[in-house]
């Protein structure tokens, strides 16, 4: 079963730094994921994980391996508390949406960002098979319903008694941005690391006039790039397919961009790869009479279908956000734990029934 589960959130190809948790928990066995599942990141790097099947907080991170062991305790009991939360939540909304059957979905996302410029920003999100439910303004304190089936919970929650947005927000502006540097310190050489990406260029022209062309940039670090193709050095062409950012195992990333255009002699074509590891943009040009590198090709391909698959295995999310108050930005599945909670105790928040 393929969740997916868009976020948002605002990154430059610079040195800021995010923190993000997501929870998520399915209504039956049966999806090929845990029932509840939580995973914690600091930028693109999978720092902690918690899911039913194993029921304990585990480091994914030589750095976080060296907190000490009350840390993982504590957090294992927070990620169990948070586990009877996911379940009573994914129950409640079943009923919010009249369903007594088949395999549904709650997610929770919650993090911080410390940007270069010094600044910082929160968000706290709740969504229900794959849609926007309801979210934090940051701003006022407010829980906002995304659809009707969360004004009850919307109403409860930013009631006078309640308050439930006013503690989030002081967790958000305060302890999960001191966690935050703190991590940033302990695996700062891990996760400000500049690789180079390496670049490879190909095309194939077609009969009937066009020329469809390939740029794949690969082998880089950070995850953030920008790859576009260039008509005679200084035109930019629009992509029609631009494959996501895909990690490796070693820890670095890939993307494809393609582009089709008209076959015709003089025009020459160039991709242009910038990143944050690179002092000037680099450009690749395409030459349509070098020898064609098939084996390449397909196995760049299967890398590609690889990366894919094992993501779906995983239980990558995309929780997409139209909404003007966030940046579009891919972030995977399971779900966060809140061992940066100062209290000691769970920021899942159970809905009302």
């Amino acid at each position: 079963m393929g969740i997916y589960l868009c976020v948002t959130m605002s990154l430059s190809l610079s040195d800021s730094h995010s923190m993000r948790y997501y929870e998520t928990t399915v209504s039956a066995p049966g999806s090929g994921l845990p029932v509840y599942s939580e995973v914690g990141y600091v930028d693109d790097r999978e720092i902690t994980n918690y899911n039913s099947d194993t029921r304990q907080r585990l480091p994914k991170t030589e750095w976080m391996k060296k907190l000490e062991p009350e840390y993982w305790e504590r957090n294992t009991q927070i990620g169990q508390g948070n586990e009877a939360v996911g379940k009573h939540n994914v129950q409640v909304a079943m009923q919010r949406f009249n369903q007594t059957g088949g395999i549904h979905s709650f997610q929770y996302m919650y993090g911080c960002e410390l940007r270069d410029d010094g600044s910082t920003a929160g968000y706290h999100q709740y969504g229900y098979d794959g849609r926007d439910l309801l979210y934090l303004d940051t701003q006022s304190g407010l829980y906002i319903p995304a659809m009707h089936e969360a004004q009850i919970t919307t109403q409860r929650w930013n009631s006078p008694e309640e308050r439930v947005g006013e503690r989030h927000k002081n967790y958000l502006q305060n302890i999960c941005t001191e966690w935050l540097k703190r991590h940033i310190n302990n695996g700062r050489e891990d996760l400000e690391r500049r690789v180079r990406p390496e670049v490879k260029v190909w095309g194939r022209q077609h009969p009937d006039g066009v020329t469809r062309l390939q740029c794949l940039a690969y082998g880089f670090h950070p995850r953030l790039v920008d790859v576009k193709w260039v008509r005679n050095g200084e035109d930019h062409i629009p992509s029609d397919e631009a494959s996501p950012i895909l990690p490796h195992p070693d820890g670095t990333y890939q993307t494809r961009v393609s582009v089709e255009v008209p076959t015709r002699e003089g025009d020459t074509y160039s991709c242009h790869v910038d990143h944050s590891s690179l002092e000037e943009t680099l450009t690749v040009t395409w030459d349509p009479n070098a020898e064609s590198k098939d084996k390449m090709y397909i196995v760049i391909a299967v890398v590609v279908t690889l990366a894919i698959v094992i993501a779906a295995g995983i239980g990558v999310i995309v929780w997409r956000r139209c909404s003007g108050k966030r940046a579009a930005a891919r972030i995977y599945a399971p779900a966060p734990n809140k061992e940066e909670n100062s209290s000691n105790s769970s920021n899942s928040q159970e809905i009302s029934a």
